[in-house]
């Protein structure tokens, strides 16, 4: 597990504007272009460092927040063998945003910080999780889409330049692969199922469907930060190609499930061998990331009101550190 007190390491935690040498730059370049991890004490550029922050930060909210969609039907799963799977894959979620926030604060940054950031609203996390789960079947669209959108944009992060983050999300890759696959297997059932289970199948896939494809971003002609990523290795695809192979690989599956996606201009280029699709309407994308979606409130409500009941385990544990601390000391 990645260690929290590194506010000693030179080029983590900055305690002003240093100036960075031409010279400096070119060693760390150097060292990303041959595939060479950058770790906590290394000196690395602010740019590249509050980059960093941002994304792991906002991947580590993603998976907070990311609980309360399938949390909501925790109670209501169809059976107990159901229910102990979804359990256990939003037990899952909080895992992998505790080891990002450690991640993250290889980089310098207090977890506080972090989460004070989201709740009041500065830090953002995943569009997709503004949207309500109104079904059964939405739970399996999630896993299927979702956690499969997650899949496609995540496993190049295990070779990202920086150590820290490409290790965590190793275990995390490999959770996510079973709740996709586990999604799917939801949906494969619904479709095997009675005409109105199909009919449920087919709904969560057109909600889902397009919120799932702005998972990835802007285009890339649109996106401010994927160039300057992808050259320093944080990223190894753009927000285009990811996106593209993910319509590939899951246009056949929804043909497997007797799924039809919701695009009428979907067509597969025989030249290109790739399916092209209609625009996405980034207006909607935008407008959920600033907060108006359908449950951006709800979520926000939720995340804090579970901080504040919480706030006495956080008060008992901090107790308990300083007790074992002045034990140690004495």
């Amino acid at each position: 597990m990645y260690t929290k007190g590194l506010d000693q390491a030179s080029g983590s935690k900055k305690t002003g504007p240093q100036q960075e040498t031409p010279e400096q730059l070119a060693a760390c370049k150097a060292r990303i272009d041959a595939e060479e991890k950058i770790e906590a004490k290394d000196w690395m550029p602010e740019a590249y460092r509050r980059t960093l922050v941002r994304q792991i930060s906002q991947h580590a909210h993603s998976e907070i927040i990311g609980m309360q969609p399938e949390g909501n039907w925790l109670t209501r799963a169809p059976s107990l063998k159901r229910k102990a799977i979804l359990l256990a894959k939003v037990q899952d979620e909080a895992g992998h945003g505790l080891y990002l926030y450690s991640a993250a604060e290889t980089l310098g940054v207090s977890r506080d910080q972090m989460v004070a950031d989201l709740l009041s609203g500065k830090a953002k996390y995943s569009s997709i999780f503004n949207y309500p789960t109104l079904s059964w079947a939405d739970i399996g669209a999630i896993g299927w889409l979702v956690d499969g959108a997650a899949i496609m944009n995540q496993i190049p992060l295990c070779r990202c330049s920086y150590g820290p983050y490409a290790r965590a999300m190793i275990r995390v890759c490999k959770e996510e692969s079973f709740h996709q696959r586990q999604g799917f297997e939801i949906m494969l059932t619904l479709c095997r199922g009675s005409d109105e289970q199909r009919e449920m199948a087919q709904d969560a896939l057109n909600r889902f469907w397009w919120p799932s494809l702005m998972m990835f971003g802007p285009n890339d002609s649109q996106s401010k930060h994927s160039a300057q990523s992808m050259a320093w290795k944080i990223k190894r695809f753009s927000n285009d190609e990811l996106r593209q192979k993910f319509v590939d690989i899951t246009v056949q599956q929804a043909d497997f499930l007797g799924l039809k996606v919701p695009d009428e201009k979907l067509e597969l280029d025989k030249e290109t061998g790739h399916y092209r699709f209609s625009e996405i309407d980034w207006q909607e994308f935008f407008d959920v990331l600033a907060g108006n979606g359908p449950c951006n409130r709800q979520r926000m409500q939720k995340r804090r009101k579970a901080h504040d009941d919480g706030a006495w385990v956080r008060e008992a544990a901090r107790a308990y550190a300083d007790k074992q601390a002045a034990r140690a000391a004495a």
